[in-house]
């Protein structure tokens, strides 16, 4: 009997340390994102390893944009989120569907690099969000 092994898979997992509802909620409108699964800590099986009053915040989501799965959860509840050393981007097909979710995302954060054309891209913009995310919004060449 042969073994088929399957290859790895890498998804990105973002803590968002109390806020992640809020910003399911965010991508939802700024990204078009669908909540795949939701699990709050009050249904966790292992009480013991949940935070102390963090019964109604969320222990784990799965959310896609486009074809896209990410992971999601409120973490250790703490209030401030910290994301570092990395950045998600998002292809699209046409300019005005990256300017679209550019100024979404812009909306309560920060403009690292504002949307304009480049050589390798119509379109290409860097924002940090309301939660501190990095995203690269651009269309390919």
């Amino acid at each position: 009997m042969t073994t088929i092994k399957k290859k790895p898979v890498v998804k990105t997992s973002l803590f968002f340390d109390g806020r992640c509802e809020e910003a399911l909620e965010f991508y939802r409108q700024a990204l078009g994102a669908e909540v795949d699964f939701l699990m709050r800590f009050k249904n966790c099986p292992a009480p013991d390893a949940c935070p102390a009053g963090a019964g109604e915040k969320i222990m784990h989501a799965t959310f896609h944009i486009g074809d896209t799965t990410v992971i999601a959860s409120d973490g250790h509840c703490l209030g401030k989120p910290v994301f570092q050393g990395f950045a998600l981007a998002v292809m699209v097909d046409d300019v005005a569907e990256a300017d679209r979710m550019f100024a979404a995302l812009a909306d309560g954060g920060k403009v690292f690099m504002a949307q304009a054309k480049t050589f390798f891209s119509p379109s290409f913009g860097m924002v940090t969000d309301r939660f501190g995310v990095l995203w690269k919004i651009y269309v390919a060449a």
